[in-house]
Formats: C-alpha cells, structure tokens, sequence
C-alpha cells in the first residue's frame, strides 16, 4: 500500500464530502436574503414564510459544514506534517483572518437568524440574516486566499529553520497584501461565488419544482422559483465570463495545468480545444476526441497562430500532473455549466411568455438538475487540485529556473504508516456514510413538512400575546384572591368565621 496515494485518497475523500455544504450554504444565505428583504419591502406574509422555511434547510446544511470540516484541520497535522510546518506562516494569518472576520460574525448572529423569528424585530432579524450571509462569503475569501497562494505564490520568501538539527524550510510572508491578492486569488473567488450561487439557485428550484408538480405549497414554490431563477440565470451567464478569465489565468501562472485540462501534449500553434475525449497519456494523445482547432490557441493568445506550450516543453520545470482525471474533470464542469445557461434561458423564455409553470418535462428536469450542480463544484475541485500535480505548492519560474514549491511526495509526515491512513479511510467512509444517510433523511422530513401555511405565523405571534397575556391576568387573580379575604369581609371564608 502506497502511503501517498492513501493519504491523497484521504484528504479528497472528506474535503468532497465537506465540499457538499459551503458552498450550499452561500448560495442559500443570499436566497435567505433575498426572500427577508422582500418581506421587509412588501409586508407580504408569504416571503415570510419561505423565509423560515429556507432558514431551516439552511441550519441543518451549515452543522453539516461546520462539523465535516472540523476534519481536515486534524489531517493537516497528522498526515501532512511537512506541508503544514512549510505553508504553517502563509495559512495561520488566513485562517486567523477567517476566525477573526467570518466564523465570529456567522456564530454570532446564527442563533438569531434560526430563533429568533418571535424574539427580535424583523429589521433585527434581517440584519442578522445579512450578517451570517456576509459572514459565509467572508470565510470564502480567506480559505480561497489560502487555496490560492498554493497555486500561485507571491508576497513570500523561502527561510531555512532548525528543528533537532534538521533544516526544515518554510515560506514566511514578506507583503501580507501580495500574498492576499496573488495571482490567482480574484479570478478564483468569483468562480466560487458563482458555482455556490448556481448550486444554492438549482437547490431551491428542485424542491420548489417538486412541490409544483405534486400541487402543494403553490404560491410559496412559483415565488422561490422566480426568484432563484434569475439568481441562477444571471450567475451562469456571468460563470462563462469567469471562466474564461479563469482559464487565462492558468495560462499563465500554470501552464502545465492547462495542457493536462487541454491534454494538449505536443507545444503547438493552431492549438485544439477538446468538447471531449480520451486521453492516453502514455500515448502522447487525445482518443476519440471531438475538438475545435486553433480554438485553444484563440482563447489563449486571441490568435489562431498563437504557439500554446505542451507538456512536452513544460515537464522539465513543472513535472506532469495526472492529464485523465484533470481533463475530464475540467470538461465536466464546463459540459454542466453550458447545461446550466441553456436551461435557465429556456426556463427564462417560459417565465416571460406567463407559461413557466405548465411546462411539466423543465419542472422535472430542474427537479434533478440539483445533482449536476453538486457534481460541477466538486469537478471543479478535482479539476483545480489534480491538475497542479505533482506539487502542493506551485512553483514559480524567476529567470528560467523554478523556485520554490514543495512536492506532494515531500509533503507527508514522516510518522505516518498506510495501515494507519487506510483504517482512518475506513472509518470516515462509514461516518459519512451515516452523516450522509441522516442529512438526506432530515432533508426530506423538511421538505415533506413544507412551509408553515399562510397566517400561522400570525396566529402563533398572538397565541404567544395571549400566553403573556394570561399569565399576567392570572398573577393579578392570584394577588386579589390573596388580598380579597382581608378587604372584603362578606367573602366565603369571612362568613364561614
């Protein structure tokens, strides 16, 4: 047993199941949003209640994220002691930053947003909302920052340190600012903000799609859908920007990552760009491949003739990512995202001509379409993670020679034993199977249970009124019949004497 490919294994295994949740979680917070200040601006008791019934589905997705996530932070040190003691200076300031700005901000007012629908004003309730949304989005930038300066360093030096007598080297940040914003950071949250947008929009559509389909909570789920409808068409329109910048990105900073999403083997002008294939990498080739030519080199160098560098002239100072997995991962994501603004442009269509709703065959689809959503962040992970390969943390070329950069095969601890890796992969595949099995039945116990009905709300503020009422109106009979005995001499007990 290879103890490299465990703990890859490892490390991919818990990092996608806890990718399920945040993401979910800021797509929602801005539909939670969304529904609180229209119910703000309207008064409408509707936007209400889809509020507290999103809100609930929020809650059990973001316990899910907080404690899947707990994880990998215990992994980092056991698993990957190097890496942490070589990236310990760069992630401590990001992740204290994401402790400080996000996590306190999203704990602090959680507890408002879920119970405190009859306890604080609406105003008040929805400033807590806002709160824990920007709290989401907040944490978002820090752990991308962190993510991001692995794949492309900057605002750092390389410094040698002792530990028992063995130099250890570590990257220790010279420009706090460059390190924030290094080369990759801005384009790659705005492709996270999008694919949490999409994937929060697609959720909310499923089941609101399901209700409509099955007749139940009519107005509650045509208002939900419209509403994520336009989230989901105008952030999968904008993906397509993104991930063109995105990839010009790449281009750049990591050019081996993009001949292994191309498979493009050979350096090359008139460069293709695959729809999809095969790639053989030992055969040097894309199989079965359906491509455009020169496309690639359009989309990199605006010119037909643009030479794109192969893996061929970029293994010497990059090495060779794993070209199967980081291709077909990055064509997924892209298949699913032009699935994604073909469909809500239809679904669009439909909402303008006033016949959305009787169109059964796109309720159906976007009752399922929530499953390709799940699959494009987590492809979009994989592509990202593989396709930097065989390092953890890029290198970059200063004057034709790489510096920097720590391999994943020098990123393990040295104490670790497969055995041990493979019974922990064991272990957490059966809590997560469990954590899995219970999310789906908690969810659909939500979903079956459907927005309180209209005027509940209303009815359960006054039965609370009632309730205060009555307890003070009996403290006051409990004072007077104390009181009577002594003031009112016909009373019974006065008589009896």
């Amino acid at each position: 047993m290879d103890v490299l490919l465990l703990s890859r294994l490892q490390f991919a295994l818990t990092i996608m199941f806890h990718y399920l949740f945040p993401p979910l979680t800021i797509g929602l917070g801005v539909v939670l949003v969304f529904l609180q200040a229209q119910w703000l601006w309207t008064k409408q008791e509707i936007y209400h209640n889809a509020a507290r019934f999103w809100t609930r589905i929020f809650g059990l997705n973001f316990a899910l994220g907080v404690v899947t996530g707990i994880v990998m932070e215990f992994e980092f040190g056991t698993n990957w002691a190097v890496y942490s003691r070589y990236v310990g200076d760069v992630f401590g300031s990001a992740l204290a930053a994401e402790g400080i700005f996000a996590f306190f901000l999203e704990s602090g007012f959680l507890a408002i947003l879920l119970f405190g629908w009859n306890r604080v004003g609406p105003k008040m309730h929805f400033f807590a909302t806002l709160m824990v949304c920007l709290g989401g989005i907040f944490s978002s930038i820090w752990i991308v920052v962190a993510n991001s300066w692995q794949q492309t360093p900057a605002g750092f030096e390389i410094r040698e340190h002792m530990v028992n007598g063995i130099a250890f080297p570590r990257a220790e940040i010279t420009d706090f600012w460059a390190m924030v914003f290094n080369p990759s950071t801005i384009d790659r949250l705005i492709h996270v903000w999008l694919g949490a947008f999409i994937l929060g929009a697609f959720f909310v559509m499923s089941i609101s799609a399901w209700y409509l389909l099955k007749g139940r909570h009519l107005e509650f789920a045509k208002r939900s859908f419209t509403g994520a409808l336009l989230l989901a068409t105008v952030s999968s329109l904008a993906q397509l920007v993104s991930g063109h910048f995105q990839a010009d990105s790449v281009a750049e900073h990591q050019p081996a990552k993009l001949a292994a999403f191309e498979g493009h083997f050979e350096t090359s002008a008139d460069a293709t760009a695959y729809i999809f294939g095969w790639p053989d990498q030992e055969a040097r080739e894309v199989k079965y491949g359906v491509g455009v030519p020169g496309l690639l080199s359009v989309l990199v160098g605006f010119d037909p003739d643009y030479v794109v560098q192969g893996l061929d002239d970029l293994e010497e100072d990059y090495g060779e990512p794993p070209v199967w997995l980081a291709f077909q991962a990055y064509h997924i994501m892209i298949a699913i995202g032009m699935m994604f603004i073909g469909s809500t442009l239809t679904a669009s269509f439909f909402w303008w001509r006033g016949t959305l709703f009787e169109q059964r065959w796109l309720l159906w689809y976007f009752v399922f379409a929530v499953l390709p959503a799940f699959v494009a962040n987590e492809a979009g992970w994989v592509a990202a993670e593989v396709g930097r390969q065989p390092w953890i943390v890029y290198p970059t070329i200063i004057n034709g020679e790489v510096t920097g950069g720590l391999r994943t095969s020098e990123a393990l601890s040295e104490a670790v034993k497969a055995e041990h890796v493979l019974t922990s992969i064991i272990g957490f595949g059966l809590i997560y199977s469990l954590l899995f099995v219970l999310w789906i039945f908690l969810l659909n116990r939500k979903i079956q249970h459907g927005p309180d009905p209209l005027g509940e709300t209303k009815l359960e503020t006054a039965d609370l009124r009632d309730v205060a009422s009555g307890r003070v109106d009996h403290a006051k009979s409990l004072t007077q019949d104390i009181k009577e005995p002594e003031n009112n001499p016909d009373s019974p007990s006065t008589t009896q004497e």
